[in-house]
């Protein structure tokens, strides 16, 4: 009797054993097929609230090696016509692209493409490694569908993003999408103008735009760079080494600008890069802004850093709006901020922009975001009669 009763515990422990692995490895091979096949519904109610059990940077960095690993929800179908367009000289399968600031280093290029964005900005990037601000320094507002980061350009420097950007460009069979370089400038540098004039002799040929980014609120002294005699002095030298660059197509100058300016800081900011033309190529509006909305209701509203996400959707549109006026719409925009649906980028679209980037949004809802700002898009054109995001361009100033 005992040993009948010893072989049949043995046995079911066993067998419990072996259950449990099972269980376990079906759970993961569950989430790692909704992780890869993109539910949005998965995304919203389960994958994305887990991650967000982990502090937010660690979230992040997960994300980025997610992306980077290509097990994120890939795009099969086709974007809708109406969603192609081509700016600064550069043709985009469709307007929605990734802000810089989530792949910092350009780890994940190909991964990110693959969920669905028409073009995707890696950095910023300093000439040399910097670590950035001490942690904690990125936290999520829940509350507010925002996030407040003071990141302090934290890159690994020129060097290894250089090597990843010809790695991806010249690896067979890689996927292939326009793809931008932000540039920052290192906290401690000696010649701030130096640092972005290296960036455009390192990176003018391995990208189809460059972005000289001022208007971080988290490098001491980064905005004051947007005053007019800096701003001008700043981007003659930049233009200057993008014109010298020994190649058959030269790449785009955008300056990225913040929203907290005075209406006198974006009349200057319209006369320089509207001084000759052909001198910048375009804007991107916006970057994350310092000011705290009286509408913020989570704890962590009192931290320092650049706020984005829900709170920035209005400041930045209006920022959009201001600058198409003041250039006369000449000067292509790309606009940031707060995008989380179709309805929010066309908003952007019709204020000014000819494309639109997100970050936050995708931080909350996963990539699915990607598609469903798409499908929201291109149904809010075909309702309205355009036949082309570029023709729903700046039709709020049109109308008045």
């Amino acid at each position: 009797m005992s040993t009948i009763k010893t072989r049949t515990t043995f046995s079911f422990a066993k067998y419990m054993k072996e259950l449990g692995i099972m269980m376990i490895g079906g759970t993961l091979a569950f989430t790692g097929f909704e992780t890869i096949s993109g539910g949005e519904k998965f995304y919203k109610e389960v994958l994305m609230p887990s991650l967000q059990m982990l502090d937010a940077e660690t979230a992040h960095r997960f994300a980025v090696k997610a992306a980077k690993y290509k097990m994120v929800p890939r795009q099969w179908t086709p974007d809708p016509p109406s969603l192609s367009t081509t700016v600064f000289g550069r043709k985009f399968k469709n307007p929605v692209g990734l802000a810089a600031g989530f792949d910092k280093d350009g780890e994940a290029v190909e991964g990110l493409l693959a969920i669905g964005f028409g073009f995707v900005e890696v950095g910023s990037v300093t000439p040399q490694p910097q670590p950035g601000n001490p942690p904690p320094r990125v936290f999520r507002l829940r509350e507010d569908n925002a996030i407040i980061n003071r990141y302090g350009f934290n890159s690994e420097g020129h060097a290894a993003v250089l090597q990843r950007r010809v790695q991806d460009r010249e690896r067979p069979g890689a996927m292939k999408g326009v793809v931008g370089v932000n540039l920052g400038k290192n906290k401690e540098s000696p010649s701030p103008i130096g640092d972005y004039v290296e960036g455009v002799k390192q990176f003018g040929g391995v990208s189809d735009y460059l972005v000289v980014n001022v208007s971080s609120p988290n490098t001491p002294g980064l905005r004051d760079m947007q005053g007019r005699e800096r701003l001008e002095k700043l981007l003659d030298q930049v233009v200057a080494a993008r014109d010298n660059l020994k190649l058959d197509q030269k790449p785009p100058i955008l300056v990225k600008i913040a929203p907290d300016l005075t209406q006198k800081d974006k009349e200057d900011v319209a006369a320089v890069v509207t001084k000759r033309e052909g001198f910048i190529d375009g804007f991107i509006i916006s970057n994350t802004t310092i000011s705290r909305p009286s509408s913020l209701q989570s704890d962590h509203k009192v931290e320092t850093g650049g706020l984005s996400g829900a709170p920035l959707r209005t400041l930045a549109t209006d920022t959009i709006s201001d600058m198409y006026r003041l250039t006369k719409g000449k000067i292509p925009i790309i606009g940031v901020g707060g995008i989380a649906s179709g309805q929010d980028a066309y908003n952007k679209i019709k204020a000014g922009a000819s494309l639109v980037q997100l970050y936050s949004a995708l931080i909350y809802g996963g990539p699915p975001v990607v598609s469903k700002i798409k499908r929201e898009l291109g149904q809010l054109l075909e309702a309205d009669g355009f036949s082309s995001v570029a023709e729903a361009v700046g039709v709020d100033h049109k109308a008045t």
